[in-house]
């Protein structure tokens, strides 16, 4: 398996940058989200206890960081569009097992769709045991395409990627449709983007484990964000200690230590992740509209 650093090319990304204030901003309600103490979701790991595919739900270090990023997706959501999280729209993109829907669903947006790719892959919500999606009637839109989503143009406020992004075959068509689908001002959450330097992938890779094939930088990052017409908020390292396959005795008190170390020292940039937000700006929206010679048909490009 060839190993990349997605989005290497070079190119002009000045206007990436945000302002300091608005970094700073951003940097401090993300630190507060991320260090309260959120409560587990006790649904999820009844669950995830039965099945052996869901071991990293009922492990608490496991699923903690899917209860915070959610909480932040709420909280920097509800900043950003000055709307309450009841009046906003959501998309769920390859959303597997079902338990990030279900976490973000108990939130209360207006509205939350679901897909994944129509695939047999253990990954895929139609390649795998989905007990949460079946107890909770999580509606899941199969995508039968590698990277078109069937839905209208502008038509959602949040994009969710959680561990999806690195996944795809066609990282800057699957950006362009994200770019599409999102209203102008739409926001585009991604987590779990693994990264080039990890420790952690490293190991894996000594025991034989390819399941990235590709790895990440933040140069890389702002590359392909972009080539995709989406502009960067912010971005970050977060995940230092291995959480899966650990279960840590106080582990909001191991999360708040691996907080610290992708936060305040040089350890963060061996850290498993590297994650970001980005947004839709208004003039990309035009640019959306301009390219769309035919009508929408449920394919690429209304094409039947």
């Amino acid at each position: 398996m060839v190993l990349r650093v997605a989005g290497s090319t070079k190119l002009d990304l000045e206007k990436q940058h945000p302002s300091d204030e608005v970094k700073r901003s951003v940097r401090s309600l993300r630190a507060d989200t991320f260090a309260r103490s959120w409560p587990l979701d006790e649904e999820i790991r009844e669950i995830a206890t039965a099945f052996p595919s869901h071991s990293f739900l009922a492990n608490p270090s496991g699923q903690y960081a899917y209860i915070y990023l959610t909480r932040f997706v709420q909280a920097f959501s509800e900043k950003h569009f000055h709307h309450p999280f009841r009046d906003l729209t959501i998309l769920d993109w390859g959303c597997g097992k079902g338990h990030v829907s279900k976490l973000i669903r108990a939130l209360g947006p207006k509205r939350l769709d679901s897909c994944d790719i129509q695939s047999g892959a253990s990954d895929s919500t139609f390649g795998q045991d989905v007990p949460i999606i079946q107890r909770y009637n999580i509606a899941v839109t199969p995508l039968k395409h590698e990277y078109f989503l069937p839905y209208e143009p502008e038509t959602f406020d949040i994009l969710l990627s959680f561990g999806v992004l690195e996944h795809v075959a066609n990282q800057r068509s699957s950006l362009a449709e994200i770019s599409r689908v999102l209203k102008p001002g739409g926001l585009f959450f991604c987590f779990f983007l693994p990264t080039r330097f990890s420790w952690t992938q490293q190991v894996s890779r000594w025991r034989g484990e390819n399941y990235h094939d590709r790895l990440y930088t933040p140069a890389s990052v702002r590359q392909l964000l972009h080539d995709g017409g989406l502009e960067l908020i912010d971005i970050w390292y977060r995940q230092f200690l291995p959480k899966n396959s650990v279960r840590y005795p106080k582990f909001r008190l191991f999360e708040k230590l691996d907080l610290f170390i992708t936060e305040k020292t040089p350890l963060r940039y061996l850290a498993t992740n590297v994650e970001f937000i980005s947004v839709k700006s208004p003039s990309n929206a035009a640019i959306d509209k301009s390219s769309q010679n035919l009508t929408f048909s449920g394919t690429p490009g209304g094409r039947v």
